[in-house]
């Protein structure tokens, strides 16, 4: 079966992708990182994933970069998580600079090294207000720049599948109830606390996910 790498970072948009990287055909290979995040507690929740289902999974620890990408609320401690709706102004305190690119350069090394396909990334329109680097252009530049970095070494047909680029936050919930994804094992909410906030950006864009698809919410919050 020919590999695949999916980025998983324990939310719900990874684990779908997971499951739909699956469904494709593919043998998924998955990785996840420490990137100093105070809810990096959802490295557990991918984990537990990976083995619910047997799937091969690598941690990549990457803590020594925190320092230097600490002017966000998710790598600082001392700035506040943002509540209400993803969209908002306020919810821009949370881009960590340049997270995606640091962490899809190491998964397209790592797909190189063990001769995938591609790379599955779980960005989605939801996204694209607040983060520019999970905006279409950005997808399609790094596939032609894995190419370039790679020549000679990287399978012809590469490519960077972002297989909800265009969808919804709802979407991706209706796709995922299709195929069976334990969303019970997803962490989403920011704060890292015991459950789900229910109040940060994440929490609040996963909470209208479900009520928008119409289906149930297996959540536990605050």
């Amino acid at each position: 079966m020919k590999k695949v790498v999916v980025v998983l970072s324990g939310g719900m948009d990874s684990a779908t992708t997971l499951y739909q990287a699956i469904k494709d055909g593919f043998d998924p290979y998955t990785i996840s990182f420490n990137y100093g995040q105070r809810h990096k507690k959802e490295l557990d929740y991918a984990k537990e994933l990976c083995e619910n289902i047997s799937i091969n999974h690598k941690v990549v620890d990457i803590t020594n970069l925190t320092e230097v990408i600490n002017k966000s609320a998710l790598t600082n401690a001392d700035i506040d998580v943002p509540e209400g709706h993803y969209a908002q102004e306020n919810m821009k305190i949370t881009v960590v600079p340049n997270r995606n690119m640091i962490m899809y350069s190491i998964a397209i090394g790592y797909a190189v090294n063990i001769g995938a396909l591609a790379i599955y990334v779980g960005v989605h329109s939801g996204d694209h207000a607040i983060y520019p680097d999970c905006r279409p252009e950005f997808i399609s530049e790094l596939d032609k720049i894995a190419k370039i970095a790679n020549e000679g070494f990287i399978a012809e047909d590469f490519t960077v599948k972002a297989p909800f680029l265009n969808k919804t936050k709802a979407d991706i919930v209706r796709i995922g109830h299709e195929l069976n994804v334990p969303y019970e094992l997803t962490w989403s909410c920011y704060k890292g606390g015991k459950e789900h906030c229910g109040k940060c950006g994440t929490c609040v864009e996963r909470m209208e996910a479900f009520e928008l698809a119409k289906i149930k919410d297996p959540t536990l919050y605050e």
